[in-house]
């Protein structure tokens, strides 16, 4: 006869055994990478009880799990959805290979891409914020605003009695703010715009529900009478004033106004984020009013986030590099490639492609720009021109093709938003605008400092490794 303690060993080997093949099996069903899928299982099969306990604390994706909920609990706005300006691309012979992007675009976003805009590039709050803030006194009817950081400093706060104002005029004004963007000063502007009569002030995803560090929403929008809107890469804080603040405190960046009727495909993307921190449903035609073509740029707004199948943004950077056939011209602060678009951007400088990838040379986040290191070896030798900008911190975040296609917005070329946070891209299609632009980034690559592969290899052993160890931690950076 089997004793008691035979039997209890029985059961804690079976319900080892249950755990450690039961997490390895959900391992090999859900992990996309097969590098990934097999040290899970490894690891749950070689250390009985904790490697299932690891697997389920990090090894299940949650982030998109948690999104997807979303998704299917109604977060999509249904109407309000005008007919497309199907105008042509506007772009010359030269660049007619661009219309394979469109094809791709097309599919991977869904949206049609809109005739008639006029996108104006403004750089720094020097140029963004007083357009911001005069677009808001002159609101007649709503103001929508969505800032992942808002701090309650003196250009916050100038905000805020601007949008206090248009609230005592009987406008609708709308903020939303990212609860973990609003740790970045206190006490958080919230506090302030809460006592302003007629403004509605709701938080993305507050802590108290979960200590989501990833799904947060870095969106930056700014949206007047449903008519015009300001986006970019830009939040509201005076280190953005750069010819004002200290050094170590100024944030270069470029931000934009957007007239024409892609706006409505913004607003949409505002009115979605507000239902799901609010639960009210806007989707009334009084907030998407008909508007006429004001420029000659065909642009599409791309809202991105892990609740999508498919991650819009990264597709349709792997696009642009496939379709390049002239130049691709590259500015970003955080670089933190996976290997798709590591092997995109070195097939496009393979095929004779010039790419140029432009990084901040002091950023605020040291431990990015180590990691980013430990990357560029692998552009640097296939032809790729790397540099580093000079001080103060560089934000900006551009994405230029032949001279004809940009890519604006708030992502990064990082895993936290091209996988786990919520973005807002715009496509454009105008000549005009991506001529601009491009003048723009050569002459901060003419300011910058080229780096080469020799510099790159000589850093020391103890650089090597710090890099490399940041390296490790990417997925998560």
């Amino acid at each position: 006869m089997i004793d008691a303690e035979t039997v209890a060993w029985i059961l804690v080997a079976l319900l080892a055994f249950v755990s450690a093949f039961g997490a390895a099996g959900h391992a090999i069903l859900w992990k996309r990478d097969p590098r990934s899928a097999l040290g899970w299982v490894g690891i749950c099969l070689t250390l009985p009880f904790a490697g299932a306990l690891l697997y389920y604390l990090l090894g299940v994706n949650r982030v998109r799990r948690k999104a997807v909920a979303w998704k299917i609990s109604g977060r999509r706005l249904t109407s309000a959805n005008r007919a497309a300006n199907l105008a042509p691309l506007p772009i010359g012979e030269r660049n007619e290979h661009l219309a394979e992007l469109r094809k791709l675009t097309d599919n991977v976003t869904r949206r049609s891409l809109v005739g008639g805009n006029r996108v104006t590039p403004l750089h720094d709050g020097e140029e963004a914020y007083p357009a911001m803030l005069a677009l808001i006194e002159e609101a007649k009817e709503s103001v929508h605003l969505s800032s992942f950081i808002f701090e309650a400093d003196s250009i916050g706060q100038k905000f805020a009695g601007a949008l206090a104002r248009a609230g005592k005029r009987g406008v609708d004004v709308r903020v939303i703010i990212d609860a973990l963007g609003e740790k970045y000063s206190w006490p958080p502007i919230r506090a302030l715009l809460h006592r302003s009569e007629g403004v509605q002030v709701a938080r993305f995803l507050p802590l108290r529900s979960g200590a989501y560090f990833n799904l947060r929403n870095h969106r930056k929008l700014l949206l007047v009478d449903g008519r015009v809107a300001m986006t970019g890469g830009m939040n509201i804080r005076d280190g953005h004033l750069v010819k004002s603040s200290p050094p170590k405190d100024a944030v270069v960046d470029v931000h934009f106004r957007v007239d024409g009727p892609v706006v409505t495909d913004l607003q949409r993307v505002f009115l979605e984020d507000w239902f799901f921190v609010t639960g009210e449903l806007l989707d009334r035609e009084s907030l998407f009013p008909l508007l006429e073509p004001t420029g000659s740029a065909t642009a599409r707004s791309i809202g991105d986030g892990p609740d999508h199948e498919m991650r819009k943004i990264h597709w349709m950077l792997l696009g642009a590099l496939a379709a390049a056939r002239r130049d691709v011209r590259i500015m970003t602060p955080y670089f933190i490639p996976d290997r798709p678009l590591l092997a995109a951007m070195g097939a496009a400088a393979l095929r004779g492609v010039n790419v140029t990838l432009l990084l901040p040379g002091l950023n605020n986040l040291a431990y990015m720009k180590w990691a980013s290191q430990a990357y560029l070896w692998e552009l640097l030798q296939v032809g790729i021109r790397v540099g580093y900008q000079p001080p103060p911190f560089v934000h900006s975040k551009l994405f230029l093709v032949d001279g004809a296609w940009s890519l604006i917005g708030s992502a990064n070329l990082d895993p936290r938003s091209l996988r786990l946070n919520f973005e807002l891209g715009v496509e454009v299609f105008d000549e005009v605008l991506a001529e601009s632009l491009s003048r723009h980034f050569d002459a901060c690559w003419a300011r910058s400092t080229p780096l080469s592969l020799q510099a790159l290899e000589s850093r020391s052993l103890g650089e090597r490794l710090r890099d490399g160890i940041a390296k490790l931690a990417s997925p998560y950076l």
